[in-house]
């Protein structure tokens, strides 16, 4: 059930695509609620996964997959839509190529992508409830707020709201590189810690291998 639930992300994140780039301002203010339908469903399959006793190695390795490419998509296409800079999209595009990379190799310490880390220091950054958590905040409050301030954008275009659909976009703005920053946080320990997990890779995956 929870792995379905993380799949289910992937076409609710097609359709929010389509209807940002609908050139209708309404239509484009209503997508905010769905961009924190797709944010929620992130935790709730890890809320499923736990209450069914479904919480493996699949479900770890899906759930980060489909989660990295609802943030990458949705960064890419806020850029395209000149409601954020690129660099944000690069920054994130590079962080999680280096440290999906790492956390890859977390099955042959038959550990999860997050039980992989090793250090006090790292797992509170990448691993405490209390980063994931400001970490999905800060992201649920940026993409929803892009969408928000697109629409209005639009909307209240030469009209006296104006103003705030710009406060709205600033707000977002600074959301988005709060989140960024968060992510890089995040990602150093992973890079940091690589050296010491990787030392001796291919010594235990010699001994996993079963005699020729």
């Amino acid at each position: 059930m929870a792995n379905w639930i993380t799949l289910a992300r992937l076409p609710l994140l097609v359709g929010i695509v389509l209807l940002l780039y609908v050139d209708v301002p309404q239509v484009q203010v209503a997508t905010a609620p769905l961009v924190l339908v797709l944010i929620f469903m992130d935790t709730l399959d890890g809320v499923v996964a736990r209450r069914r006793h479904e919480v493996g190695m699949l479900g770890s390795k899906l759930d980060i997959g489909v989660d990295r490419i609802v943030e990458l998509v949705l960064w890419i296409v806020y850029a395209h839509l000149n409601l954020i800079s690129v660099a944000i999209p690069v920054i994130f595009v590079i962080r999680g190529g280096l440290v999906d990379t790492v956390r890859s190799f977390s099955l042959v310490w038959g550990e999860t992508s997050f039980g992989m880390m090793r250090t006090k220091w790292g797992r509170r950054l990448v691993v405490s409830g209390f980063m994931r958590s400001l970490y999905g905040m800060s992201k649920a409050v940026a993409f929803c707020l892009l969408a928000l301030a697109l629409g209005l954008r639009g909307q209240w275009a030469g009209t006296p709201q104006a103003g705030v659909a710009e406060a709205v976009w600033i707000v977002a703005v600074v959301a988005s590189w709060i989140a960024t920053a968060i992510c890089i946080v995040r990602g150093a320990p992973v890079l940091l810690e690589a050296r010491t997990l990787l030392r001796d890779l291919d010594a235990r995956v010699a001994q996993q291998m079963p005699p020729s």
